[in-house]
C-alpha cells in the first residue's frame, strides 16, 4: 500500500528504527532520534542494494518518488543509479577544484612569498574584490572572454581604468597557471585586447627648472616640524628611494662604516639586496636622528608608536605646508 504525505509527516520516533513502505521498493526510514530518510531498495547483478533519495522534510514524498522513478529508468537500461550518483558527486568536486576561486587562491599562495607586501596585497585585493564575486564559482574551462570582460567592466564603472587593466593581467596569470596544472585549456583574457578603456596618462607633477628646484631645496632645508618628519623630508631628495623603502628603513640597515644603507633582498620587489650610498649630508641627518629613534626598530617611527613606521602622509603633509600643492610638486611617497 502506498504511503501518504500525512503518514510521512506524522511518523514519530520509537525505541528502535523502523521503516514505512511506499511502493516500487521505496520506503521511509525513521530513526529513533527522529530523523527520516528516503531509501530505494533494488537489485543489481544479483545483489540487493540501497539508494539514498533524500532527507525528509527537505525531500518530500513527491520529490522522493520522482528520484525513485529516475533511478528505476536507469535500472531499466541496466545502469546502477548509485554509480551515476557517485560519478555526479565526483564531477561536482572536480568542478569545484577547477573553479576560478580555488585556482586563483592556489596560484596566489604559491606566488606571493616572492612579492613585496604592497604588490601581494594589491593582487589579493584584485582576486577577492574584483574577480571572485563575478567568476569565482565557475570552472576555468567554462569561462569565456565575455565572462572576464563583465567582471572588468565592473571595475571600469567605478572609474578605476588602470586597475581594470591590472585585474586583467592577474586573471591572465591565473589562467596560465590553470593551463600549467591541467585545469584550463586556454587563457580567454588574450581575446580582450582593446576591449578596455585606455587609461588617461597623467604624469606626476615635478619641478624641473633649476632655479625652482633650488627654491624647493631651500624650503625643505628651512622646514621645522617633528624631528622624524623633518629628517625624512630632508633625506628624500638625497636618497631617491622607492616608495616605502625610506619609511620602512631600519637602523640595522644603516652601515655607518661603509656609509651606506643596505636593504635586504626580502624587502625588495625584485628580491635582490639594494645598496644606497650615503652622502656626507645624509650621514649628518641620520646621526642627528639616532639619539631620538636609535633605540627602536625604525629610523622613522610613527608618532602613534615605535612599532610602526612613519605614515606615508607624513612627508606629503610637510611638502604641503611649504606651499607646494599637487599641481606643482608630487611629494615623495615614503
Amino acid at each position: 500500500m502506498a504511503l501518504t504525505a500525512l503518514q510521512a509527516k506524522q511518523a514519530k520516533p520509537r525505541d528502535k528504527d523502523y521503516k514505512l513502505s511506499d511502493e516500487k521498493g521505496m520506503y521511509l526510514h525513521v530513526k529513533k532520534n527522529g530523523s527520516k530518510y528516503w531509501r530505494l531498495k533494488y537489485r543489481m547483478d544479483g545483489k540487493e542494494r540501497l539508494l539514498a533519495l533524500g532527507v525528509y522534510p527537505d525531500t518530500d514524498l513527491k520529490k522522493a518518488r520522482d528520484k525513485r522513478d529516475d533511478a528505476r529508468r536507469l535500472l531499466a537500461d541496466n545502469i546502477d543509479p548509485n554509480a551515476v550518483k557517485q560519478n555526479s558527486k565526483k564531477a561536482r568536486r572536480q568542478a569545484l577544484s577547477d573553479s576560478f576561486e580555488v585556482v586563483s587562491l592556489e596560484w596566489y599562495a604559491k606566488q606571493h612569498p616572492h612579492w613585496s607586501k604592497s604588490h601581494s596585497d594589491r593582487v589579493l585585493r584584485s582576486i577577492q574584490r574584483d574577480l571572485i564575486p563575478h567568476i569565482g564559482s565557475k570552472p576555468l574551462n567554462d569561462l569565456s572572454p565575455v565572462d572576464i570582460l563583465h567582471a572588468l567592466r565592473k571595475v571600469e564603472a567605478r572609474g578605476a581604468i588602470e586597475t581594470a587593466h591590472r585585474v586583467k593581467q592577474v586573471a591572465g596569470q591565473v589562467f596560465r597557471y590553470g593551463i600549467a596544472t591541467g585545469r584550463a585549456e586556454r587563457d580567454p583574457t588574450q581575446d580582450l585586447a582593446g576591449a578596455l578603456q585606455k587609461p588617461i596618462e597623467k604624469h606626476l607633477a615635478a619641478i624641473t627648472n633649476p632655479a625652482e628646484v633650488a627654491q624647493l631645496m631651500k624650503a625643505i632645508d628651512g622646514y621645522r616640524g617633528t624631528p622624524t618628519v623633518e629628517a625624512a623630508l630632508k633625506l628624500s631628495p638625497l636618497l631617491f628611494c622607492r616608495p616605502g623603502e625610506l619609511r620602512h628603513l631600519e637602523w640595522q640597515e644603516v652601515n655607518w662604516e661603509e656609509a651606506r644603507i643596505e636593504i635586504p633582498a626580502e624587502k625588495m620587489k625584485l628580491k635582490e639586496p639594494h645598496i644606497i650610498p650615503l652622502a656626507s649630508q645624509a650621514l649628518v641627518i641620520l646621526k642627528g636622528l639616532e639619539p631620538l629613534t636609535g633605540s627602536g626598530l625604525y629610523v622613522f617611527p610613527s608618532a602613534r608608536g615605535r612599532s610602526r613606521p612613519l605614515s606615508d602622509n607624513g612627508v606629503r603633509t610637510a611638502i604641503r605646508s611649504l606651499g607646494y600643492d599637487n599641481e606643482t610638486m608630487t611629494p615623495p611617497r615614503l
